[in-house]
């Protein structure tokens, strides 16, 4: 049962020359869901860099350089945190923007935030304690990743344990929650839950679009809906959206069945800075 708690003040978060807030026009989370290539990522990071200008948005470039998680052993992963690591300096660089990636043990926080601005916790490890503090004493941007298996008034937990830390630079990314098996459900009502902690929320509408293991081998998607959530979300009025894509997602080498196809972005970013301007009462 969900404890009364009283809501905190909004907190304004700092990424790279950015300000994310709840209050604020919608900051988005972009990029491929893992690393394939220097030449994809400055390729995708290109395009959603012209795209976000247009629409005069705040984003920051993501890409993961390890699949840690994958329904099976022989999944592809990665080419390595040292490599991924140099090409994310350089296409950071070349773009000037900030960026983000996942971290999976407390041992890789430090060498990560020489490179990254935001530290990614995955929802699954979402509790894990010492991974949580050694993202938050870097002094990163902590985005933490809420588990399929969290009650969204739960995350406070987490919360805690960076700002134990003291880091106050936190983000709060609602991914869905287990449903029945190899189904996720996002109930609308934790967005706003989870706001009460006072730190910035955002939906990731790919991850949300996910079938867990529901081919077997790997897991399934659902990409249709991602526009879905996401219009829903924004006009809850969430501080930003996380949304991971590729030029053909049927090649991706991993999460391409809940990545929305490169050249169907502009349309769905279109529809959500309205649904977001007329939420948070300002022109488009």
């Amino acid at each position: 049962m969900r404890r009364a708690k009283v809501p905190v003040g909004p907190r304004d978060v700092r990424v790279g020359p950015y300000t994310v807030s709840n209050r604020r026009p919608l900051f988005y989370i972009a990029g491929t869901c893992s690393f394939e290539s220097e030449e994809l990522l400055a390729q995708v990071g290109k395009a959603l860099k012209a795209l976000f200008k247009k629409h005069k948005a705040d984003w920051v470039l993501k890409c993961s350089f390890d699949k840690a998680n994958r329904s099976s052993g022989g999944s592809y992963r990665g080419q390595g945190m040292a490599k991924a690591l140099e090409a994310f300096a350089r296409v950071k660089g070349d773009l000037g923007v900030p960026m983000l990636t996942d971290i999976h043990d407390a041992a890789q926080a430090d060498t990560v935030a020489m490179v990254c601005d935001v530290l990614q916790i995955p929802a699954f490890l979402c509790r894990q304690t010492d991974l949580l503090r050694a993202a938050g004493r870097t002094g990163r941007v902590v985005n933490i990743k809420k588990g399929q298996f969290l009650s969204p008034w739960d995350i406070g937990n987490a919360v805690a344990k960076v700002e134990s830390t003291g880091n106050r630079s936190i983000l709060l990314t609602e991914r869905g929650s287990s449903f029945g098996y190899a189904n996720l459900v996002v109930d609308m009502r934790s967005l706003e839950i989870m706001k009460e902690t006072g730190y910035p929320v955002i939906l990731d509408a790919t991850h949300s679009c996910q079938l867990p293991g529901a081919l077997g081998h790997a897991t399934g998607g659902q990409r249709e809906y991602v526009p879905v959530l996401g219009r829903a979300a924004a006009a809850v009025g969430v501080a930003g959206m996380f949304l991971e894509t590729h030029p053909d997602p049927d090649k991706a080498k991993s999460d391409g069945p809940n990545s929305i196809k490169l050249a169907e972005l502009p349309a769905l970013v279109r529809d959500l800075a309205a649904i977001d301007a007329i939420v948070k009462r300002r022109r488009p």
